[in-house]
């Protein structure tokens, strides 16, 4: 499968000192090759008015992380002077991006008027392509999510996947009714390589391969007119949780996310690092031993993925779904559940002690699509598993729990469109992408 990654790293910078222009670009370069029938929901924030001021984006920025602020208190945080504020605000009131809260009374002379993100002013659709599961959820200006859509497999079918996307782009926007023309656009999250692993999945070749002939955006752009932006899954989560997560407060630190496998991504100095092809953070790919000649050493997702954990329940006879929600930690499931748990914690705290000394990482953060209470659980294993290791030299660094869960990697992938339509980078518009990586590197 060939994916052209969108750096999410440019997308999340944003400096409120800054006062540049950023350059523009035409709304209709990201909308070529759309055929007929096409979901034809038309981009905003490309080429629309008032939003090619810099300083615009560094306001809305602004209010995005500290909340909804009277305009003295926002020229004092961005460093703009408060008639060019009030002249930005009014522009962004007019474009029904912002709104005006009530008065607060009750201060020393006139009363403030908090201005607040305009939950309706734009939307985002985000999309995550699993191996069990697709994903896809509308996000409002303020990042909620509004409507959602799932569909599960057994193993996604390129032949028939990207009908069943369409159909439920179509179901999701239906309710904006006039709003959907304030979609800024499709992100996508999805593994580089959905086409690898077949045998440890059990995948028929044929099936597999099907995805490695595939070109990603190219597909999406016949089901859709919106810009498109790709990203690794589990980067997509790192995302979720860098911007509206545990990540906002923390400097540098490895991301490690469970579903079918586990994967990762890596955040330095507050920033998305990616890698050369996109694919920094790949810890599921690390091996657990040393190789010996002509054997190579199994991976750490091949212990740590709830692949292994439902298939301890397949072997009982169980209900493999429950590694999904709270039956994990209960009877008749527990029991295979412990097992699996010293298994996972083990190869995942080999992992983060070999990132640790090579990245020196003050944090590791741990999510995923099992229930909160098996999160604890293999946080605490991990822990254990930690202490049996040699920390001379080397800091170790503290574990902590995800809070975003299972939706993290689509709404991470939903994110990405409204920070390139909004946020105050000047590299947003992503009208370039490094080349195209078709490599088989992460779980």
């Amino acid at each position: 499968m060939s994916v052209p990654y969108s750096d999410p790293t440019s997308l999340l910078e944003a400096s409120a000192a800054d006062v540049a222009t950023a350059p523009t670009s035409s709304a209709a370069d990201a909308a070529v090759g759309s055929p007929p029938g096409a979901l034809q929901l038309r981009p905003r924030g490309s080429n629309q008015v008032g939003l090619r001021q810099y300083n615009e984006r560094v306001l809305l920025q602004a209010i995005r992380l500290n909340g909804e602020l009277p305009k003295a208190d926002l020229a004092r945080l961005t460093h703009l002077s408060t008639q060019t504020v009030s002249l930005i605000i009014n522009r962004l009131l007019d474009d029904g991006l912002l709104i005006k809260r009530e008065p607060v009374r009750g201060r020393i002379g006139q009363p403030s008027v908090p201005i607040a993100l305009n939950p309706d002013g734009a939307f985002s659709v985000g999309v995550k392509i699993a191996r069990r599961s697709l994903d896809v959820l509308l996000i409002d200006f303020t990042g909620q999510v509004r409507q959602r859509a799932s569909l599960s497999y057994e193993f996604p079918d390129p032949l028939t996947l990207f009908d069943d996307l369409a159909r439920m782009l179509e179901r999701i926007c239906a309710p904006l009714g006039d709003l959907q023309e304030r979609v800024t656009g499709l992100g996508v999250a999805a593994p580089l390589s959905l086409g690898g692993w077949q045998s440890l999945l059990g995948v028929p070749d044929d099936k597999a391969r099907r995805w490695d002939e595939i070109d990603l955006t190219a597909r999406l752009r016949e089901i859709t007119a919106l810009p498109i932006h790709v990203v690794k899954d589990t980067a997509a989560a790192c995302v979720a949780e860098l911007v509206a997560g545990r990540g906002r407060s923390l400097k540098s630190y490895l991301y490690l996310f469970m579903d079918t496998f586990v994967g990762g991504g890596l955040v330095i100095d507050s920033h998305l690092f990616g890698g050369d092809r996109g694919n920094a953070g790949a810890v599921g790919s690390m091996p657990l031993l040393g190789a010996q000649p002509g054997v190579a050493p199994a991976q750490v997702l091949s212990a740590a993925a709830l692949l292994a954990l439902e298939r301890r329940y397949s072997a009982a006879g169980l209900a493999v779904d429950a590694a999904n929600d709270a039956r994990a930690l209960e009877p008749p499931w527990n029991i295979h559940t412990r097992e699996w748990l010293k298994g996972a914690a083990q190869a995942m705290a080999l992992a983060i002690t070999n990132c640790a000394c090579l990245l020196d990482i003050g944090d590791v953060i741990v999510d995923g699509v099992f229930s909160r209470d098996l999160q604890s659980r293999l946080i605490a294993e991990i822990e254990n598993a930690l202490d049996a290791h040699s920390w001379e030299g080397v800091t170790r660094p503290s574990v902590l729990s995800g809070t975003i869960g299972s939706d993290a990697r689509a709404l991470g992938g939903a994110l990405l469109p409204l920070y390139a339509a909004f946020a105050p980078d000047p590299e947003v518009f992503l009208k370039g992408a490094p080349p195209s990586s078709a490599g088989r590197h992460t779980a």
